[in-house]
């Protein structure tokens, strides 16, 4: 037992192994340290060897989701103000989240420990102040909980192209258990929270006669990361590191520079030079020539509605 113990830490050391943090994020965590509000759904892009494998399942660029439960202030009950302050202790002030994570399970974490990622936030939409502490107290609710591995596994084979064992073969996925789940792992745990009232991510609707709809809720155990940034019901909240609004013109963006590209970033980033000849006057000539109307042409294909746009200056 022992040694199984330690080969299952040594693997989800390996797993939750990270590369560095980009030097700059694309998101400003300031302004969304500002703006988050409790029960938000943060939103983030890991950058773990499991987080690799949580984007290449769901093919998104989000690996994990993190419960945003405010302040202790912030806490409505008493009793789960306590709860919440004997799992982690803080500074009052302090902003915290509820989380899954592997190896940990439900813990509760400050929401600094993003800073350095990016992330996004989802609101949901109309969530009243009585129901969004009842997200809370659900949430808390699980902390200890153990984070199930064994989900993420089922979860690759149920949406790969290929499997080697049929999908549904002994999946957990499909298990209806009585009670509450004894593992969970973010995603479901935070379905789980918005499903106790009521509130949808991803339903299916169906008329069930005349003009009448009903709503089935989605299994939580197949809920990903990505499902809360698709769903209409959540409004995504985005503060970028840089933001053109508030400068007059996204064109004074600082485009130039003698910056270096390093290792991966040479293949999916242009350095400044290759970035001028997207915009040369080569490029823009032949542009042009391809917006020119065809002189082979009949007069009526180059007239009317469908007629040739105006050259490129």
């Amino acid at each position: 037992m022992a040694i199984l113990e330690r080969l299952t830490t040594n693997i989800v050391t390996w797993l939750n192994n990270e590369t560095p943090p980009p030097q700059f994020p694309l998101s400003d965590f300031e302004r969304i340290r500002y703006e988050i509000k409790p029960c938000d759904v943060l939103l983030v892009e890991g950058r773990s060897r499991v987080s690799n494998v949580i984007k290449n399942i769901t093919n998104s660029p989000w690996s994990h989701t993190a419960l945003y439960i405010g302040r202790l202030h912030d806490i409505e009950d008493p009793a789960i103000r306590a709860t919440v302050a004997e799992y982690f202790e803080a500074e009052p002030d302090t902003q915290l989240v509820i989380e899954s994570y592997l190896g940990q399970g439900t813990i509760i974490q400050p929401l600094s420990f993003y800073k350095k990622d990016h992330v996004r936030i989802c609101r949901p939409k109309g969530l009243c102040y009585k129901d969004a502490q009842e997200v809370i107290r659900y949430a808390v609710s699980r902390v200890g909980t153990d984070y199930d591995i064994r989900q993420i596994f089922d979860l690759a084979r149920l949406l790969f192209p290929w499997v080697i064992l049929p999908r549904k073969w002994r999946s957990s996925l499909f298990t209806r258990n009585v009670g509450l789940p004894t593992r969970t792992v973010c995603s479901s745990m935070i379905a789980e929270a918005f499903a106790f009232i009521q509130f949808p991510i991803l339903p299916l609707i169906k008329k069930i006669s005349g003009s009448e709809l009903q709503l089935f809720r989605r299994n939580p155990k197949l809920c990903t990361p990505s499902d809360f940034d698709y769903s209409p019901y959540f409004e995504i909240i985005k503060y970028p590191f840089i933001d053109f609004s508030e400068h007059s013109n996204y064109r004074l963006l600082p485009w130039k520079g003698n910056g270096v590209l390093v290792d991966q970033e040479v293949d999916m980033y242009l350095h400044s030079h290759e970035q001028d000849n997207l915009s040369s006057p080569d490029i823009i000539n032949q542009a042009n020539e391809n917006l020119t109307p065809d002189s082979n042409l009949p007069p009526s294909a180059n007239t009317g509605p469908n007629k040739a746009p105006k050259t490129l200056q």
